[in-house]
C-alpha cells in the first residue's frame, strides 16, 4: 500500500516522500481502516521537524482520519467492516498518511452521517482536545465562587479554538470569549459562536475588564501562552482554572497568588498509556457526531489541499507552521 513518510526529520518540512509498505493486519481491538481523508495538525509538523524514526525505518505521520473499516481484530466489538469512522489515533503508532491504517477502536467514533470524509477528518483531534480540556481538566460544570460564568479561549480561530467555541456554546451556559490577531480570524471566531472576541495583539486583561462581565472562571489557551502568563494571571478569577495544550517550559508562579489551578491537556494520553477510561474518546466522538448531525455544531474545515501526497502534506504543514491558518486544512484521497 502507499504511504507518505520520511527517513530523516527536517525542520524545513521538506523530507516527505511516498513509500510502498506492507498492508497491516488488525489484531485484538484494532481496526483496519481504508483512509479516505486526513487533516493536518501542529503535532504533524512538530514531529516531522525533529523526531527520527528507528534506524532504517520510515516514520509515517498523520493523526486525524476519516474512512471505512475494512477488517476488525478478533476482540473488536464497537465496529464492523463497512462502518464509516473518524478518529485521531495515537502518537506512538504509525500515522494515518497511508491507504490503510490500524487504530484501536476505543478511540474511534462513528463518522457524522451529514459530513463527507474530508469535513469529518477535520474534527477528531481538535474535538477530543477541546472536550477533554473543558470537561475533564477545567471541569467547567463546577462553579468557581464569585467568578463570572465565562471562559476565555486564547486562540479562538485555530483548529482547537474553533471547535472549543462551539462546544462551549452548545454544551454549557458559559459566556464565551475568544482572542484573535487579525480581522479575518476575529470574524471566524465570531462565526463559530464566540460572544466576545478581543485582540490577541493587545494586553488581554484591560479588554476583559472593559467587557464588564467580571473575572472569568476559566481560561483555555490553545496556543503557547508563557509570554502572556502575567496577563492571564491578572484577568482570571481567584481560584479559577487554566488549561494549556502546549508543553512549553514556563513559570506558572504568577498564578499562585490567586490559587489558580493550572493543568495540561494532551489528547494522546489515554491511548498512549492505555488508561482505564480510554473508551471515553470513543463516546465523546460519537457525541460530537450527534451534535454535527443535529446541526448544533459544524465542521471547522477551512481549506482542502487536494490529494494525500507528499507535496500537498508538506505545503499544508508549512502553512500551518506559519501561524496564518484559520480552522482546519484537510486532504482527501490517494
Amino acid at each position: 500500500m502507499r504511504a507518505i513518510g520520511y527517513r530523516e526529520p527536517s525542520p524545513a518540512l521538506d523530507a516527505l516522500e511516498a513509500f510502498e509498505v506492507a498492508r497491516p493486519v488488525p489484531e485484538g481491538r484494532d481496526l483496519l481502516v481504508d483512509v479516505r481523508a486526513v487533516s493536518v495538525n501542529p503535532v504533524d509538523y512538530k514531529v516531522a521537524s525533529g523526531t527520527s524514526p528507528e534506524p532504517g525505518a520510515i516514520k509515517i505521520l498523520g493523526y486525524d482520519a476519516a474512512g471505512v473499516v475494512v477488517k476488525a481484530g478478533a476482540q473488536a466489538r464497537l465496529f464492523s467492516p463497512g462502518n464509516e469512522v473518524f478518529y485521531a489515533g495515537s502518537i506512538n503508532r504509525q500515522g494515518t498518511h497511508a491507504e490503510y491504517h490500524l487504530v484501536d477502536e476505543r478511540v474511534v467514533g462513528r463518522k457524522p452521517h451529514s459530513l463527507d470524509f474530508a469535513a469529518a477528518a477535520a474534527l477528531p483531534l481538535t474535538s477530543i482536545t477541546a472536550w477533554e480540556a473543558m470537561f475533564d481538566r477545567l471541569d467547567v460544570a463546577k462553579l468557581v465562587p464569585g467568578a463570572a460564568r465565562a471562559i476565555l479561549i486564547v486562540g479562538g480561530a485555530g483548529g482547537v479554538g474553533s471547535i472549543a467555541i462551539q462546544l462551549a456554546r452548545q454544551l454549557t451556559d458559559l459566556i464565551v470569549m475568544a482572542t484573535a490577531s487579525r480581522p479575518e480570524s476575529a470574524e471566524w471566531a465570531k462565526d463559530m459562536g464566540a460572544h466576545h472576541v478581543i485582540s490577541h495583539k493587545e494586553p488581554l486583561a484591560p479588554q476583559i475588564a472593559a467587557l464588564g462581565l467580571g473575572a472569568p472562571a476559566f481560561v483555555f489557551s490553545t496556543v503557547p501562552a508563557g509570554a502572556i502568563f502575567a496577563d492571564l494571571a491578572e484577568l482570571i478569577a481567584p481560584q479559577g482554572r487554566l488549561a494549556l495544550i502546549n508543553g512549553e517550559a514556563a513559570d506558572v508562579s504568577p498564578f499562585m497568588r490567586k490559587s489558580v489551578s493550572v493543568c495540561y491537556e494532551l489528547m494522546f494520553t489515554r491511548p498512549l498509556f492505555q488508561t482505564a477510561d480510554i473508551e471515553a474518546q470513543h463516546r465523546l466522538l460519537n457525541e460530537v457526531a450527534d451534535l454535527i448531525d443535529s446541526g448544533r455544531v459544524r465542521s471547522t474545515v477551512r481549506e482542502n489541499y487536494g490529494r494525500i501526497d507528499a507535496m500537498n502534506l508538506m505545503r499544508a504543514m508549512a502553512f500551518l507552521k506559519s501561524g496564518r491558518a484559520i480552522g482546519k486544512i484537510v486532504l482527501s484521497g490517494f
